[in-house]
């Protein structure tokens, strides 16, 4: 097998996809499952560093597919579309019921650089020194240190496998020298993947990263070229406040009209959004005709 490094175009739209022999290759040894799974996120790296992919974009998409795997892990039927409404109108007080709980946990642990403080506010039920211990469970390479972690604390709370996933994560990006969790393994693993324990669980946690890493290196194709074509636009809005109301879209996975402080009023906010659906750089997420959430 000849692996050829990818290089990244000045054009958004050649940004290198994951090479064929890395989605196609067949694992028969758990050498090669390592291997593949270090290709894989070599890949991505070198993807993320291009510097118009969106980032925070990109991680806010991420969490919602992971907080939607973890969910479906949890046997709730709550998908991308209910998960979206489960937290876009929340108001203070509000219970966003366990499934929205657990995307808030998501969408907490990526928005901010990696630390116990933030993993906290992630996971509210879960002290600090705890954490810190988990993080320090895994050995050796980021995959292998990423699965040590979650065997850790699947061991000491085996029903929690939305912790357990998001620790896990947060380890792979640190091992990576990435400053935020980018959500891979929550992605790419199986709800029987989390009842494995030692090597079987370390080889699905390699499976794990190789999905993830093709579906997250998918997702940033498509992210970047959607928010070019919006910020290509942006000068030409005429809208009070409508840089502020871009910058939103850039950095959110869906944006509820009313969230747009930015402009006038509600009516104007409505308005605006689907000024962006006609002019082809934003969708309408729901298809409702009240209460409509919007997105890149």
């Amino acid at each position: 097998m000849t692996y050829q490094p990818a290089t990244i175009s000045d054009d958004l739209s050649t940004l290198p996809k994951l090479p064929a022999w890395v989605t196609s290759a067949r694992a028969e040894t758990p050498e090669d499952v390592a291997f593949l799974s270090g290709a894989a996120l070599n890949h991505l790296h070198l993807v993320l560093s291009h510097d118009d992919v969106p980032q925070t974009l990109l991680r806010a998409r991420l969490a919602l597919r992971a907080a939607e795997a973890c969910v479906t892990h949890q046997g709730r039927p709550e998908r991308a579309a209910e998960l979206r409404d489960a937290v876009a109108f929340l108001q203070p007080g509000d219970n966003p019921g366990p499934a929205g709980e657990t995307y808030l946990s998501w969408r907490r642990a990526v928005e901010r650089p990696i630390s116990v403080n933030v993993l906290r506010r992630a996971l509210p039920d879960l002290e600090p020194e705890q954490i810190a211990t988990w993080l320090d469970a895994g050995q050796g390479a980021p995959g292998a240190r990423a699965a040590g972690v979650l065997e850790a604390v699947l061991t000491d709370r085996p029903r929690d496998h939305t912790g357990a996933v998001l620790l896990a994560d947060a380890t792979l990006a640190q091992a990576l020298g990435w400053s935020h969790v980018v959500p891979l393994l929550a992605i790419g693993l199986k709800r029987s993947d989390l009842r494995k324990s030692g090597m079987d669980l370390r080889q699905a946690c390699y499976l794990a990263i190789s999905s993830g890493a093709a579906e997250a290196t998918r997702e940033v194709g498509e992210l970047t070229r959607r928010a070019a074509r919006l910020k290509a636009i942006a000068p030409k809005l005429r809208a009070k406040g409508s840089d502020d109301a871009v910058a939103l879209f850039l950095s959110r996975d869906a944006v509820a009209p009313m969230a747009l402080s930015s402009l006038r009023s509600d009516r104007a906010a409505r308005r605006f959004c689907d000024r962006l659906v006609e002019l082809g750089v934003v969708r309408e997420l729901t298809g409702r005709d009240t209460f409509r959430l919007y997105g890149i």
